[in-house]
């Protein structure tokens, strides 16, 4: 039964998603839908690296694709990701990601020619992530790596307990000081937030921004990158 705790995934993420994925989660997962109806990358090859359950996919992204490879650790995961699109012929993979200098390299080799998409990932702890992980020195592998490359990614920037002011969808030319960006969504009294360590991830590429309220008293700043 330990595939039902999966460190990458686990029941509870998934009874989560059962439980919010038309009411707390629909409004976030409705943008990453618009989001990737905007990108538009010039290969039928996509690569989709932990997705989860696939909740903010759709199948109208995913026909736009003749072949498409998951990089997915979690069994459950994989289980849903299967029922949710019964009729895309996956290609299936535990891993070819590995978090740790060069996997970035490694995975553009491992796929030439796919399309790279980071399914809220890079601000997550990682299955197999070593001792004395920098997720900083990682990520900033991502943009000389990938050069070239149709990728794009969501990911966590930051999180709170704290209900935000304001809840606008934004998007920038470039990336902004974090207090900057933080002031478009809460303002004044004091605010303390997890931060997923994704700061200065390609920070001269546009970006856009989402709230994702992930749990009753849990909000979450989800940034957007793609090429």
């Amino acid at each position: 039964m330990t595939f039902l705790f999966h460190p990458s995934g686990s029941l509870p993420y998934h009874l989560r998603a059962w439980l919010w994925r038309r009411t707390l989660w629909a409004p976030f997962h409705a943008e990453v839908r618009r989001w990737l109806t905007d990108w538009r990358p010039e290969t039928k090859h996509l690569v989709l690296i932990g997705p989860s359950g696939g909740y903010a996919l759709s199948a109208q992204f995913l026909e736009r694709f003749e072949r498409i490879v998951v990089l997915e650790p979690d069994p459950l995961a994989r289980w849903m990701l299967r029922r949710r699109f019964p009729e895309v012929a996956f290609e299936w993979r535990e891993s070819d990601f590995p978090p740790q200098p060069g996997g970035f390299a490694s995975l553009a080799a491992s796929y030439p020619g796919a399309a790279l998409l980071f399914c809220n990932l890079l601000g997550q702890e990682l299955q197999g992530q070593p001792d004395g992980f920098n997720r900083a020195t990682w990520l900033a592998e991502l943009e000389s790596a990938l050069q070239g490359r149709a990728w794009a990614s969501w990911h966590d920037r930051v999180s709170s307990a704290r209900r935000p002011d304001r809840q606008p969808y934004l998007r920038f030319a470039y990336a902004l000081p974090l207090n900057e960006l933080l002031g478009h969504y809460w303002q004044g009294g004091s605010l303390e937030i997890t931060d997923h360590e994704t700061v200065g991830l390609c920070s001269q590429y546009p970006r856009r921004y989402a709230i994702w309220h992930l749990a009753p008293k849990v909000w979450h700043l989800i940034e957007w990158l793609g090429t």
